[in-house]
C-alpha cells in the first residue's frame, strides 16, 4: 500500500496539465469496472460464470432495493447507481495492493462523484416530472422555504463527498500505520476489515444516490 499523504503526487505533465496519482489509479478503477462488465456480458452469451452471477446479484439487489424507494420501474436509474457502486468499490479496494492507493482517499474524486450526484439529480428529476413538476417541490408547502431547499442540496452534496473521503483515507492510514510498527501479518485482518469497509462505503453511497433520485421523481406535481 502505497502512502502518498493527502494531497496527490504529481507523475509527469501533458502540456500544462498536471498527470497526478489520483489520475491513474482513477484510470485503474474504471478499466477494473470495464472489466468486469465485459466478462460478465460475455458469461451472459456463453452461459454463467462467476463474473456474470456477480453482475447479476449487484444489479438485482439494487434494483429491489430502488424498486421500494421508488414505487415505479427502477431500470431507467439502475445504470447510474449500480456504475457508481461498481466504481466505488474498485476505487476504494485499490489501495489494499501493494504501491497502490485508492483514488477515493483524494477528496477531489470523491467531490466529483457527489457532483455527479447533485447534477443527475434535477436532470432525473425534470426528465420523469417536467421542468414545472420538478421546481414545484422546491416551494411546498411554502415558497419559503426555498433558500432551505437549496442548501439542504447543497449540504448533502459536500456530506456525501467528506463520508466517502474520510472513511477511506483513515482507513489507508490506520493499514499504513499497523504496517510500519507491526510488520506484514498484523495488521492482515486490519486489511480484511477493509475490504468489508469498501464495499459497505461503495453500496451506502450507491443507496443515497438512489434515496435523492427517488425524491427527486416522486415529487409531488
Amino acid at each position: 500500500m502505497a502512502v502518498e499523504g493527502l494531497a496527490p503526487r504529481v507523475l509527469y505533465h501533458v502540456g500544462p496539465v498536471e498527470v497526478t496519482t489520483t489520475v491513474v489509479y482513477t484510470l485503474a478503477a474504471s478499466g477494473v469496472v470495464v472489466v468486469f462488465a465485459l466478462l460478465a456480458r460475455l458469461g451472459l452469451r456463453r452461459g454463467p460464470n462467476a463474473w456474470s452471477v456477480a453482475a447479476e446479484f449487484v444489479v438485482e439487489h439494487l434494483e429491489d432495493v430502488m424498486r421500494d424507494m421508488f414505487g415505479r420501474d427502477p431500470r431507467p436509474f439502475v445504470p447510474l447507481v449500480v456504475t457508481l457502486a461498481l466504481f466505488i468499490g474498485a476505487a476504494n479496494l485499490l489501495g489494499l495492493f501493494p504501491g497502490m492507493k485508492s483514488p477515493t482517499a483524494d477528496f477531489s474524486t470523491t467531490a466529483a462523484l457527489a457532483v455527479i450526484v447533485f447534477l443527475a439529480v434535477p436532470v432525473y428529476g425534470i426528465g420523469t416530472k417536467g421542468l414545472k413538476g420538478y421546481l414545484k417541490h422546491y416551494l411546498e408547502p411554502t415558497p419559503l422555504l426555498l433558500p432551505l431547499e437549496i442548501i439542504s442540496e447543497l449540504s448533502r452534496t459536500v456530506a456525501m463527498a467528506v463520508r466517502l473521503f474520510g472513511n477511506i483515507v483513515s482507513e489507508e492510514l490506520v493499514i499504513a500505520v499497523l504496517l510500519a510498527i507491526a510488520g506484514l501479518l498484523v495488521p492482515v485482518p486490519i486489511m480484511m476489515l477493509a475490504v468489508l469497509t469498501g464495499v459497505v462505503q461503495a453500496y451506502i453511497f450507491a443507496v443515497l444516490t438512489a434515496v435523492y433520485l427517488s425524491a427527486a421523481v416522486r415529487a409531488k406535481e
